[in-house]
């Protein structure tokens, strides 16, 4: 019996985060440049997004690029941003032929101009598309967006809208860039790496976390479906104990 035959289909999450990680590691032991790392990303992307829509996964989150990725070498930057804009217009034919939606979140406002308009028509020419939503977080950080939730909401409290004792998590989850979507169930890290590095603070209070040491350029879909059986054989107890769940 294969992986996917093992998977349980009526206990899948409905929304999988993944941190993409190892790109640079994986050029650097085949001695290639850092973007080669990058480029071969892209298949794992595409497998995942496939996987996802075969198996009915509603939404995939894909933190692409990070607002302190701004921070490196300024060759790597543009080198990324030109795979982005290379990778959109290829992959749109795609996303199409497998019904999957695409939306962003982050600052796009940061991204270079020709990146957002292939952004914005991708994002466009999908919009029909209701079998998965890929999701991607571009110049993104999750300290960002809640600072920027947090003004969005004193503006409110300052213009007499609302009192501060109004102000619940409810209202803080309506005032993010990922409002429109629900909580990941479960966050794949790849490359080993164990933690969040400003990724959806908020948003996984309570997922499931899967860190495996394979980088992403090797990541294929039978790796997301090793990380889907280990979350269907976990007990999520959401701060209540096993007998209560059972009761």
């Amino acid at each position: 019996m294969g992986l996917l035959e093992t998977i349980n289909k009526s206990a899948l999450p409905k929304h999988v985060a993944i941190i993409m990680d190892g790109n640079g590691r994986w050029a650097k032991k085949k001695g290639l440049l850092r973007v080669l790392g990058h480029q071969n990303g892209v298949k794992a992307v595409r497998e995942a997004c496939e996987s996802c829509a075969e198996l009915g996964i509603p939404f995939l989150t894909l933190y692409a690029f990070s607002t302190e990725n701004w921070n490196r070498p300024q060759h790597e930057v543009n080198a990324l941003m030109t795979l982005l804009v290379k990778t959109i217009k290829s992959e749109t034919s795609t996303l199409i032929k497998n019904n999957i939606r695409l939306q962003a979140i982050g600052d796009l406002t940061q991204l270079p101009k020709d990146c957002l308009n292939e952004l914005n028509e991708a994002m466009d020419k999908t919009s029909h598309c209701n079998k998965t939503t890929l999701i991607l977080a571009l110049s993104y950080s999750s300290k960002w967006d809640i600072v920027n939730s947090v003004k969005k909401i004193a503006n409110r409290v300052k213009s007499g809208e609302i009192q501060p004792d109004e102000i619940n998590e409810d209202m803080i989850s309506k005032a993010l860039t990922t409002e429109a979507f629900p909580h990941p169930e479960l966050l794949i890290r790849t490359s080993g790496e164990h933690r969040l590095s400003n990724f959806l603070l908020w948003e996984l209070a309570y997922s499931e976390f899967y860190f495996t040491e394979v980088l992403w350029p090797d990541f294929r879909k039978e790796h997301l479906f090793e990380a889907l059986i280990d979350y269907q054989n976990r007990e999520r107890r959401f701060g209540k104990t096993s007998e209560q769940l059972t009761a």
